[in-house]
């Protein structure tokens, strides 16, 4: 049986590529493309792993360590529940994906031997099942998509500051933030207080009272320029600082809930 190296990595790379960015896509993780292809270049290098004389249950766990480097130069780590969703996710994508190609594979191949299935030569199964795979994880992305709406409400925010210091993080808008400054009738959104060290040194704040569940008190709050979200701007917004950290996988920033209505009327 021939093996054409070149082949096998090319379709091991594509395949790594389309689970990372449908994991990006379903979970919004807003991470650029060439983590994606650097992620997916790892898990494709680490075909040497099969050359190597390691027992199975090494080679089973050195995989598992692969894929864990592949989520962290994909997606960065941010706290564990935000990693360990983005395992679970890398695994049932995995699996849907590989499970059809299985089928695929034992449906339409001349010859197999154990799991492997070839050909004699380049088989135009292999451009078949690219071709078919794309199609399987947007069948995949759009159901869950149906069925998920949590994560439509999670944004990457950029935040542009008075003197031009620009900060993004990731938002999600939060039907229980509501707040308005009574005086300049500005909406405010929430920052975990570390993620605004290096912007607000030197700053008056505005204090602006709040009252929730029965609790009252006091938020710090800045003035910034505007808000980009989706490519839009927007306006009319305070930045407040917010002591606790906000129990959300991978979120820093509460959006006010005006925020779905403005974002509503720009697209």
């Amino acid at each position: 049986m021939r093996i054409y190296l070149d082949l096998v990595f090319l379709l091991n790379f594509s395949y790594d590529f389309l689970i990372l960015m449908t994991v990006s896509l379903t979970l919004k993780r807003h991470c650029k493309l060439i983590r994606l292809f650097l992620g997916a270049l790892l898990g494709s290098l680490s075909l040497i792993l099969l050359f190597l004389p390691f027992p199975k249950i090494i080679l089973f766990f050195l995989k598992i360590l692969v894929s864990l480097f592949m989520l962290l130069i994909s997606f960065k780590y941010k706290d564990l529940k935000y990693t360990l969703n983005n395992i679970l996710y890398l695994y049932m994508i995995s699996i849907t994906l590989g499970g059809f190609l299985y089928y695929l594979n034992n449906e339409f191949s001349y010859k197999n031997k154990g799991l492997v299935f070839y050909f004699d030569g380049l088989s135009p199964n292999y451009i078949l099942l690219l071709i078919i795979a794309p199609i399987i994880l947007f069948l995949y992305y759009f159901d869950h998509k149906k069925m998920l709406s949590t994560y439509n409400l999670n944004y990457e925010v950029k935040i542009v500051f008075k003197d031009n210091k620009e900060l993004i993080c990731e938002g999600f808008i939060d039907s229980g933030n509501k707040l308005k400054d009574p005086l300049t009738h500005k909406y405010i959104i929430l920052i975990e207080d570390y993620l605004l060290k290096d912007y607000i040194h030197n700053k008056n704040p505005i204090y602006v009272p709040y009252k929730a569940l029965n609790k009252t008190g006091i938020i710090p709050c800045y003035q910034i320029k505007y808000l980009i979200i989706n490519e839009h701007k927007f306006i009319n917004y305070l930045v407040g600082l917010s002591h606790d950290k906000f129990n959300l996988e991978g979120i820093n920033c509460l959006l006010n809930y005006k925020l779905m209505e403005d974002i509503c009327l720009k697209n």
